[in-house]
């Protein structure tokens, strides 16, 4: 099951997360509000749909929201979804293979819209 979660960060602060199942797919910065994280939400849920992926590694470029795959020091790959002002928004952990990333973006094109959030921040 697909679901964004808002949890607490350092210094009183909140993060989104993306999870399928209990494996997290891609997180944010840190907020200082909570509204920030859950405009952060939406804005996925309706963007990232009709986002375009553009793959750094081949030196292509983009603009308005889009998934990129960045290659890292070590050679592995990580998904980052930027915003339509450049803000990266949410990135990935580190994938072994170029295929892997390709597939963490198509799950969240698919999954996020109708994704339910739960936060985690809200004491029982």
């Amino acid at each position: 099951m697909h679901r964004f979660k808002i949890v607490k960060a350092a210094n009183e602060q909140f993060r989104v997360q993306f999870v399928y199942n209990a494996e997290v797919m891609v997180w944010s910065e840190n907020y200082a509000s909570k509204a920030s994280a859950k405009n952060c939400i939406e804005s996925i849920k309706k963007n990232a749909p009709g986002a375009a992926t553009v793959d750094l590694t081949k030196e292509e470029t983009g603009t308005g929201y889009r998934f990129e795959i960045v290659e890292s020091k070590n050679g592995e790959h990580f998904v980052r979804f930027k915003a339509a002002n450049g803000e990266a928004m949410v990135r990935s952990e580190l994938y072994a293979s170029k295929a892997s990333a390709k597939y963490c973006i198509e799950s969240v094109k698919k999954n996020a819209p109708g994704a339910e959030t739960v936060d985690e921040t809200v004491s029982a």
